[in-house]
């Protein structure tokens, strides 16, 4: 749109069935998104309008509600689905608090998709080998990037709390601050679509794939939540002598009970379940724990005030928006009817059948289309039209021959 046009307050409109787009572009059968296929309106969120300081040619994002003629959140929108969620918090009195940490890689470009993504060549004329977790110099070869980078945070206000290097070759993690959940989302909407934009300008690519390489640790985005009380800001997960609560416990409950059934909205591509089943540190279970990262719900030590739950099954290549919905929604579950957690693991531990998640996206996609619990708490609409889009995904998917079986099968009688 033009910026004359949108200054305007001209109305931005879009068919209902985008919501719905697969990533190869196309389109699940037109009854999961209305029949007439009918146009929302898309109404920028006025905190969320940035020039893009990485455009030649001056341009502006805005991040946009996507609704319905009448007025009302599209049921399709995972932005909607968050807004609605943090609704239900507010009328009980309660403000979730939300941070994600973000794993990425930086690669050179590659062009040949058949081919293993390389990482790029440094100021020093080579390659990065071996890990470099936590390493002081490891990205001095990537410098100019991550200065426009930070200086692309910087004019998106995108305040960053901590960036490493993480295990992986050329893996990099971003912490972001944590706030309300509406605004981490977009800005880790935003940080990856800087990242990928800045990227391209230094002739790299950055990607979010789960996981890209093989015999290395896939990306994650963890998400830290707290509740507080919104009279108060008390963080209602400890109490006056700094114990856990009910509360805590409760959503805990919510989360185990619910992390199997929503699988497949932290996990949402093929991809995401090798980094599920190769798991350096990246647990595919619904237990929990004080401080064990083999867990898929950690409790990270810290002080009273700041205690929380860690989310670690979501990868990078989920919607953020989606991922932290699903994950407040469970919480939210088990604080309205009470339940209660499985006792907590710590050290190595051997994960109860009943605890355990789905492992393949086939079975998550049905794990979901079973859950009662998914319907009521995101809407029947918005299940059967996520699950038709990702179905025609598997099936493309299972529509290609992989190298591995042409390499290990073609010869077997």
């Amino acid at each position: 749109m033009t910026a004359e046009g949108f200054l305007e307050g001209r109305r931005l409109q879009m068919a209902r069935g985008v919501l719905l787009q697969c990533i190869m572009g196309g389109y699940p059968p037109a009854r999961f998104y209305g029949s007439d296929d009918g146009d929302l309106a898309l109404n920028a969120d006025p905190r969320q309008i940035h020039r893009l300081p990485w455009s030649e040619t001056p341009r502006a994002l805005a991040i946009c509600d996507a609704d319905e003629l009448s007025g009302e959140s599209s049921r399709l929108s995972t932005r909607g689905q968050l807004k609605q969620v943090i609704a239900r918090y507010a009328a009980l009195g309660l403000a979730p608090v939300v941070a994600t940490e973000l794993e990425f890689f930086v690669f050179a470009a590659n062009d040949d998709p058949a081919q293993p993504f390389r990482p790029p060549v440094g100021l020093d004329g080579r390659r990065e080998e071996g890990y470099s977790a936590f390493s002081v110099s490891s990205n001095n070869g990537l410098r100019p990037f991550f200065k426009e980078v930070y200086e692309g945070m910087a004019a998106l206000g995108l305040p960053r709390d901590t960036f490493m290097h993480e295990m992986g070759v050329s893996q990099f993690e971003i912490n972001l601050l944590h706030g309300d959940p509406l605004l981490l989302a977009d800005q880790t909407f935003l940080f990856k679509h800087l990242l990928k934009e800045v990227a391209l300008k230094h002739g790299l690519i950055v990607v979010c794939m789960a996981k890209p390489l093989a015999h290395t640790p896939g990306s994650s985005m963890h998400i830290h939540q707290s509740l507080v009380e919104i009279s108060s800001g008390r963080n209602v997960f400890s109490d006056d002598a700094g114990q856990p609560t009910a509360m805590f416990r409760h959503f805990i409950g919510g989360l185990q009970a619910g992390l199997a059934d929503f699988t497949a909205l932290f996990a949402p591509n093929v991809n995401s379940y090798q980094r599920l089943c190769h798991p350096y540190a990246s647990p595919n279970n619904a237990c929990w724990s004080h401080d064990n990262r083999a867990a898929g719900l950690r409790i990270p030590a810290s002080s009273p005030v700041a205690r929380r739950v860690e989310n670690r099954l979501p990868g990078a290549d989920a919607n953020p928006y989606l991922a932290i919905a699903a994950s407040l929604a469970a919480g939210l579950h088990g604080i309205e009817s009470e339940l209660e957690p499985a006792a907590a693991i710590q050290g190595e531990f051997e994960v109860p059948d009943n605890l355990s998640l789905p492992c393949t996206l086939h079975a998550a996609l049905e794990r979901l289309k079973r859950s009662q619990l998914a319907r009521e708490l995101f809407g029947n609409e918005f299940i059967e039209g996520y699950i038709a889009s990702k179905t025609m995904e598997l099936t493309s998917f299972f529509d290609e021959i992989t190298p591995w079986e042409r390499r290990v099968l073609a010869a077997q009688a």
